[in-house]
């Protein structure tokens, strides 16, 4: 009979037959040759390098750690985790310099890297803007000033310098400083943890560089000790009253069951878990993990691989919320996704994981640069109104260095190892330099991946283990040939065909991959694509461009099943295969002052798509991942539908016409594909104007008010008034009391007035911005 301290010994073990425990091949073993990676390696190498370290100066990086090694307590740039920036770039080129050796720049990293050294000091400590600003409040505030994210940045751009070059400069200073952290949050010291993740899983990097194991313990005590209340403590807030939500601080870390808060702290905290569950084999954290990846990926994930629906905490806010136009989807999110789904699939050995990698890098990740290599995004809509571009560097300027370490190191995504047997995860053209057991295994693999989804994989040493080549999620009815022979039912484990046998140098295996053009639907729950599709092919995501269509991209029309067709194009985006599909130009009719009006007829039309990584690279204009499949719904527009419509804000993803585009909310919290609202904005004064080019008639508005309680911070305004304009002046209307609620129309009505302009001014609350869904004008003769 098994006692009860065995039952539970066998309980606290991970299910084994969903364990695997892969090796990753790390991407100095991979070549990259191919016209899709090969590209834009070389512009990110060449072009974002030299880029990157432009920026770095003209922002201040470098000045501020000059102004910490000189000891001085003023004149510090940037925000207070600026640092991060800088040891993300020497990351990112050191990676470049370990596949592309270059004596100049990595001359120029040294130097850099003695700046660094001359600014830590003696007892090891190293933070620039702490340094600067504020020397008597180190380690004061861990949830909100990442001193620690700072750190677990610098580990891994030292164990990535080390790797690269053998030298120990950039490592010795990381070093240094994990030893001082380990001293004051380590077994001997406090529980501690960062309110931005990341240091966890770039202490299982320096452990693994170091072989000491004081990096992997300090790494598992801030994983396991999350959720214990020490930022409520370091807060002084009794915990009972402490929301630890954004930070994933609200529970202890094994009873997380949904992906929330910031978006890309929950998945750095989720990737470095998922380095300590791999290592212990803990099966809480493995259940936990597995239970969040599925709130993640079956509820809260957009088609393009990215996730955070919201710019109000950069995350995450309830199940099935996706919009459009104003999607956050910020890079450095997807990126945050590739890591951790990296690390789920090495830990699980199941394809699906990579599914999600995939899906990931070559959509939300590729849309964060530029073709050039100069310019980025911060935030990726699915929808844009023309006014969305990237920028050459931002204030806070994560994502620019984040896609530079990325993109160098996208080989280290393609393939894994176990006891025998090489896994293809990634079908990348080149070649690949793997170890099983002690013996080599070189591999060369041709193809168009992904405009084909042909592969061809030539074995060049002889030996027996099994060949695992993934099928991805989307593919049905692969083809497998060796020597050229079919494979008739090849084995099948975990979305792997299995090819286990002894190979002979020379043996060419051909994996064939269908690549049909397949137009997707969201879950019902996601209202903001009812009615709509997305269109794919292979793992990319596509979108209608306007520079690429003859007709306004709002108003095409992609009905259910349409014809579509495929074609690789080398004189568009440098060469992309571009979707053709049969579609209609459909306008939304105007009822006003109409009952009946006959169904216009169709116009038929040829859309064009292009893969959604590579938009906004040509002239300005909208852009749209979901299309209509059907004519859009009636619009009921009065005078305001003439309008010209002008704001005292906008932000990227405000849309002044979505104030007058007669689409009828259902309530106050509806997320319409155009908004017009002031956020970021919070608090004081803002308006809306409409103007028209001759006088109306004006006898009352009506006002639907937007609130997106428990998603972000829009809420009813404090107050609100309406002036009229006369000549160049705006005067106030003499209107007492002005109604202020949620899920209807708010009206008022005053003595007939002629004016050419209406401005609705808003007093904002406090700390709040302020929505409006429509805004409707009543005319004398309505």
């Amino acid at each position: 009979m098994i006692g009860v301290t065995a039952l539970l010994a066998l309980a606290m073990l991970p299910n084994q037959a969903n364990f695997a425990k892969l090796d990753p091949v790390p991407f100095t073993q991979v070549a990259i040759r191919d016209r899709f990676w090969s590209p834009r390696q070389e512009t990110n190498r060449k072009a974002t390098v030299e880029h990157t370290l432009r920026m770095l100066e003209k922002a201040g990086n470098f000045l501020v750690m000059r102004l910490a090694a000189e000891g001085k307590r003023e004149g510090y740039q940037g925000l207070l985790f600026t640092d991060s920036d800088l040891y993300k770039s020497l990351e990112g080129i050191s990676y470049t310099l370990a596949t592309h050796p270059n004596p100049a720049l990595a001359k120029r990293v040294d130097e850099i890297i003695a700046m660094i050294a001359a600014a830590q000091q003696p007892d090891g400590y190293l933070d620039t803007w702490y340094q600067v600003t504020r020397p008597d409040q180190k380690w004061t505030n861990l949830r909100d000033n990442h001193e620690l994210y700072c750190a677990g940045h610098l580990f891994e751009a030292a164990v990535a310098h080390y790797r690269a070059t053998g030298k120990r400069n950039l490592l010795e200073i990381a070093l240094k400083l994990a030893t001082l952290i380990d001293k004051r949050y380590g077994p001997s010291g406090s529980v501690a943890y960062c309110g931005h993740p990341e240091i966890e899983l770039a202490l299982v990097k320096l452990w693994k560089a170091t072989g000491d194991d004081r990096w992997f313990a300090l790494s598992r005590r801030m994983v396991e000790n999350r959720g214990s209340g020490f930022f409520a403590e370091e807060h002084r807030t009794p915990r009972e009253a402490y929301d630890g939500t954004y930070w994933l601080d609200d529970v202890p870390i094994r009873d997380h069951r949904d992906i929330k808060g910031h978006a890309v702290r929950a998945a750095y905290l989720l990737a470095g878990t998922a380095d300590i569950a791999r290592e212990t084999e803990d099966s809480g954290l493995i259940r936990m993990l597995d239970r969040v990846w599925r709130s993640a990926t079956e509820r809260r994930i957009f088609v393009t691989g990215g996730i955070g629906p919201s710019g109000s905490n950069e995350g995450f806010t309830v199940d099935y919320d996706l919009p459009n136009l104003s999607a956050y989807q910020e890079t450095c999110a997807s990126i945050a996704m590739a890591l951790w789904g990296h690390r789920m699939a090495l830990l699980h050995g199941d394809a699906r994981y990579m599914d999600a990698v995939e899906k990931a890098l070559y959509n939300g990740v590729l849309s964060g640069v530029a073709l050039d290599g100069k310019s980025f995004f911060y935030v990726n809509p699915l929808a844009s109104q023309g006014n969305h571009h990237r920028q050459e560097w931002f204030g806070c300027a994560c994502c620019p260095p984040n896609v530079l370490r990325t993109i160098a190191s996208i080989g280290g995504y393609a393939y894994a190892t176990s006891r025998g047997s090489l896994y293809v995860n990634l079908y990348v053209g080149g070649s690949v330099k793997a170890s099983l057991g002690g013996r080599p295994v070189r591999m060369d693999v041709a193809t168009n991946y992904p405009w084909d989804g042909k592969v061809a994989l030539t074995l060049r040493d002889a030996g027996r283990f099994a060949l695992r080549l993934r099928v991805p999620g989307w593919c049905a009815g692969p083809t497998l040939r060796l020597n050229g022979k079919t494979i008739a039912n090849p084995r099948r484990e975990r979305g792997y065909l299995v090819l286990e046998r002894g190979w002979s140098a020379g043996d060419v295996v051909v994996l064939d991959l269908p690549m049909p053009i397949v137009q997707t639907q969201a879950h019902p729950f996601v209202k903001e694509n009812l009615g709509r599709t997305a269109i794919e092919r292979g793992p990319l995501v596509y979108c209608a461009e306007q520079t690429d269509n003859s007709v306004p991209v709002e108003e095409i029309v992609v009905p259910r099943g349409a014809s579509m067709k495929a074609a690789f194009r080398k004189d568009v985006l440098g060469g992309v295969v571009v979707i053709e599909a049969d579609a209609t130009k459909v306008a939304a009719p105007d009822w006003a002052r109409t009952l009946y009006q006959p169904i216009p007829m169709a116009e038929k039309v040829t859309a064009k798509l292009v893969p959604y990584g590579f938009w906004d690279n040509r002239k300005p204009g909208p852009m749209a991942v979901w299309l209509p499949d059907s004519p859009p719904p009636a619009r009921v527009l009065g005078p305001e539908g003439s309008a010209s419509v002008s704001l005292s804000f906008r932000s990227g993803n405000a849309n002044p016409r979505g104030v007058n585009d007669g689409i009828e909310p259902g309530s106050s919290g509806d997320q319409p594909a155009a908004l017009c609202h002031f956020w970021p904005h919070k608090g004081g004064e803002e308006w809306i104007a409409y103007q028209w080019p001759t006088s109306k008639p004006v006898r009352g508005v009506r006002v639907y008010w937007f609130d997106d309680t428990g998603r972000g911070e829009c809420r009813l305004p404090a107050t609100w008034k309406l002036q009229t304009k006369q000549g160049d002046e705006w005067s106030d209307l003499p209107i007492s009391v002005y109604p202020i609620e949620l899920n209807k129309w708010c009206e008022v009505t005053f003595p007939t007035v002629s004016t050419t302009g209406l401005r609705l001014v808003i007093r904002q609350r406090e700390g709040w911005a302020t929505g409006v869904h429509e805004w409707k004008v009543l005319l004398d003769d309505d």
